[in-house]
């Protein structure tokens, strides 16, 4: 019988680095939690928590309509 083995469980990359707010200007991680399409990332895709996830949809948001990230 083939023993399984437990894999760590993956934490939410906002979690780890205790970031409280996610900030719609650092266009740099926010274009890492979208597709090429311009496309948000679903939850279980980016791992982010639902708390974390919420403020990246809001801040994708905000970006998109300073022009500072494309809607297509």
């Amino acid at each position: 019988m083939a023993r399984r083995t437990r894999r760590p469980r993956k934490r939410c990359r906002f979690c780890r680095d205790n970031v409280e707010r996610v900030d719609y200007k650092d266009l740099q991680k926010l274009q890492r939690l979208m597709s090429g399409e311009a496309a948000i990332f679903g939850k279980k895709r980016s791992g982010n928590c639902s708390r974390h996830q919420r403020m990246v949809k809001t801040a994708i948001k905000r970006a998109r309509f300073l022009a500072l990230l494309p809607y297509h």
